[in-house]
């Protein structure tokens, strides 16, 4: 294999200006959660590294995950596709199809074996007849890919978990890619869809470092899953006053109040969304009046109807009752202010008792 153009070169035969270039590069050090200073290692990343190649594969999904992508602003999506990474084949944007695009896989597969990135998108059916591609059956079709892939990145909800067709009862016995590829580095990036630059910066920190970001246990991004929604939600002072919107109508609603007892699972949900948010970072779900579903955890599609009050307060064994989360709150306030009234009394005391001790002497 001929040596690969890197992603610097290819951005100058796109006409894109080494101005432009730094640009892109000190916007993609910030989304990677870099400093300025720090900016320069991207930049040399970029001048050395070769364009990362990438095999999209897509099964039992609704293309969320794709519409997603592509609208990415931080990198943005143009700048990912045309210049950081070589994407080989993919359904939704190839402009080839049938046996043009199914020949040019398999040769991407043999030129770039061992390098290549694989991108799944939706679950897998072991039922027979289910799906085929190409007249091959989808499990098939990923276990070839995965065979010569350097790492896997499950892009949304059902290539992570099993996603809606593994709901009950999972009439096609659909399956998580983790559940079929055992000896492959998979990184998990849930969502339904997941954020678009959450999308993109994975596949950026790979071009950048060389290496897999950092995972939790649950082998999703630390970066973009370390937080609870709850955690930097817009509405989260709300929250902690015990004010809750009590239908979606109600001048609490309106008001902009906490949607938990409208059976938001902000507490029990690790994402970005209230982070790094929705289109160009100007709102996420909650922002705009809607609960959250709880999209990016395991069986979401399981774990009770939406819009009713279900989601735990983690460390509690039962629903914590929201009311009680209020007056607690109150409680805790009206007790840090009388107890700094105490020791400010008690300081003075002291302090004038000092002063009287001095004049006497």
């Amino acid at each position: 294999m001929g040596k690969e153009k890197t992603i610097y070169e290819t951005a100058l035969e796109q006409g894109i200006s080494r101005r432009s270039f730094l640009q892109m590069s000190t916007a993609l050090a910030a989304t990677l959660g870099l400093n300025f200073s720090q900016s320069n290692q991207v930049v040399k990343a970029m001048e050395t590294q070769p364009r990362v190649p990438v095999i999209w594969l897509q099964f039992q999904d609704c293309t969320g995950c794709s519409e997603s992508f592509i609208r990415s602003t931080s990198p943005k999506v143009e700048s990912v596709l045309l210049n950081m990474i070589s994407l080989e084949y993919t359904e939704v944007l190839s402009a080839a199809s049938g046996h043009h695009v199914e020949e040019a896989k398999k040769q991407a597969m043999e030129k770039y074996h061992g390098n290549y990135v694989l991108a799944v998108e939706g679950s897998i059916p072991q039922g027979p007849g289910f799906l085929t591609i190409g007249g091959v059956p989808a499990k098939e079709v990923l276990l070839e890919a995965a065979e010569g892939a350097m790492a896997i990145i499950t892009y949304g909800s059902c290539s992570s978990w099993g996603g809606i067709a593994a709901a009950k009862p999972n009439p096609t016995n659909a399956v998580a890619v983790d559940e079929l590829i055992k000896d492959k580095p998979i990184i998990k990036v849930p969502g339904c869809p997941p954020v678009p630059d959450v999308m993109t910066s994975v596949i950026a920190h790979i071009i950048t470092f060389g290496a897999l970001p950092e995972l939790d246990h649950q082998k999703r991004p630390k970066a973009f899953y370390r937080h609870r929604v709850h955690d930097k939600c817009n509405r989260r002072a709300f929250f902690d006053a015990g004010l809750f919107a009590e239908s979606f109508d109600d001048e609490g609603a309106k008001q902009g109040y906490c949607l938990y007892k409208l059976g938001c699972k902000g507490p029990t949900t690790y994402s970005a969304c209230a982070e790094v948010r929705w289109n160009e970072g100007t709102g996420y779900p909650i922002q705009s009046g809607n609960p959250c579903i709880g999209c990016t955890e395991n069986n979401f599609w399981d774990n009770g109807p939406f819009y009713e009050r279900r989601a735990a307060i983690p460390g509690t064994q039962t629903t914590v009752n929201p009311e009680k989360v209020g007056l607690y709150a109150a409680g805790i306030t009206a007790a840090g202010v009388a107890g700094h009234a105490v020791l400010t009394s008690v300081s003075k005391k002291n302090n004038k008792e000092d002063n009287n001790i001095e004049s006497k002497e």
